[in-house]
């Protein structure tokens, strides 16, 4: 993790507002994950932060990637542009998954090409990727419990288990391969329950599907979901391991392939914002402080992710109180924080700086109201 004195002097030669990306963080986050899932094949979920600084630093590292867009597969593709066609092509068939169910056309006739791997959820969805994207291996995901979950994704997407084998079945009489199973427990899902509820659940619908006669499925993508450790109520994740690589080798034989989609552990905590304080009042009796990044740049998380950020001052002497924190713009929306314990005597020019701020921040960052989002700085390249 980036010092706090490094952060300061970063911030006072680059300027505000600053959104830092420490690379060394991002490796080890990713080899956290392999060292506590040995077995999962971990896919980095790029729409946490598609910083394209990020997706190389994870190819470097022999990471896979999920995909959701024809962007996003761009961003991965652009690093193997001086390969030869051939191993480009074997590449991505091996180490990219399109996991986004409900898919554009026009993008499955331009990834057919690449034979790739891809998930489903729907009846129709089979016969646009016959279309469209013949060569393509299908995934089929499955709704599962999003309990606890801080963003729910089930409402949306996942087939109800009940239809699965219905929907393997059709597939397979068009002509298509279903690889295996998938399933999202929900973003920052600290209810650990959800993952070992899923795995129970794909491990009876491999069963099921054998015994209609489909023996083609050897894969399972465990989803994302996996929490970051944002405060002293998250459960470490070698707990959350443990339950899974349990289940893992209890329900599941070792020739089924293991995949994941690690995108909020592997981001979250490697980037830190950095902002000044541009204005101080007092409202209603409270200390306000008013910065330049708010709610429509790095801290859109807040809004779209669900998710509160702490913020912490360099100085710290003198009495706190707590605050509330605005962004810059002219929104009433652009609240950061109403209950923010910070020092009293800060002014105008001081810097706030807020850790963990990586995932679904940047990602989602605006240019309303004509405020630029913030300068991106990596460090440890």
């Amino acid at each position: 993790m980036i010092l706090q004195n490094d952060l300061f002097e970063l911030a006072k030669n680059e300027g505000t507002p600053l959104f830092v990306i420490d690379h060394d963080e991002v490796r080890r986050n990713y080899a956290c994950f392999k060292e506590f899932l040995p077995r999962v094949q971990a896919y980095y979920a790029i729409k946490a932060n598609p910083d394209p600084m990020i997706v190389k630093t994870l190819f470097e590292m022999g990471a896979s990637f999920d995909v959701s867009s024809i962007a996003e597969f761009n961003l991965v593709n652009d690093l193997l542009k001086d390969w030869p066609e051939d191993k480009r092509k074997e590449w991505l068939w091996e180490n990219i998954i399109y996991a986004n169910p409900i898919k554009y056309h026009e993008t499955l006739a331009e990834l057919d090409q690449y034979k790739p791997l891809m998930t489903f959820d729907n009846l129709d969805e089979i016969h646009k990727i016959k279309e469209f994207a013949p060569n393509a291996g299908l995934v089929l995901r499955l709704r599962v419990s999003n309990a606890g979950a801080m963003v729910e994704l089930s409402s949306k997407f996942g087939a109800d288990p009940k239809e699965a084998i219905d929907l393997i079945m059709e597939a397979d009489r068009l002509g298509l391969t279903v690889e295996g199973l998938s399933f999202h427990v929900g973003s920052q899902t600290t209810n650990f329950e959800n993952y070992v509820q899923a795995i129970d659940l794909a491990a009876l619908v491999f069963r099921q599907a054998k015994e209609r006669g489909y023996d083609k499925m050897t894969l399972l993508d465990i989803g994302g979901g996996f929490p970051a450790p944002y405060d002293e109520s998250v459960n470490p994740f070698s707990e959350l391991a443990k339950r899974i690589n349990a289940e893992l080798e209890r329900l599941l034989p070792p020739d089924v392939q293991i995949l994941a989609e690690p995108g909020r552990f592997i981001a979250a905590t490697a980037c830190t914002s950095v902002a000044k304080i541009v204005g101080k009042a007092v409202r209603h009796g409270k200390l306000c402080y008013y910065i330049n990044d708010g709610v429509y740049h790095t801290f859109s998380g807040i809004i779209f992710d669900h998710c509160q950020y702490h913020l912490e001052s360099f100085k710290n002497e003198g009495p706190t109180q707590i605050c509330t924190v605005f962004g810059p713009t002219c929104d009433g929306l652009d609240v950061i924080s109403m209950t923010e314990e910070l020092p009293s005597n800060l002014e105008r020019d001081d810097l706030l700086f807020s850790r963990n701020i990586g995932a679904y921040s940047a990602a989602t960052s605006t240019y309303f109201n004509g405020f630029n989002p913030a300068k991106i700085v990596h460090v440890n390249r």
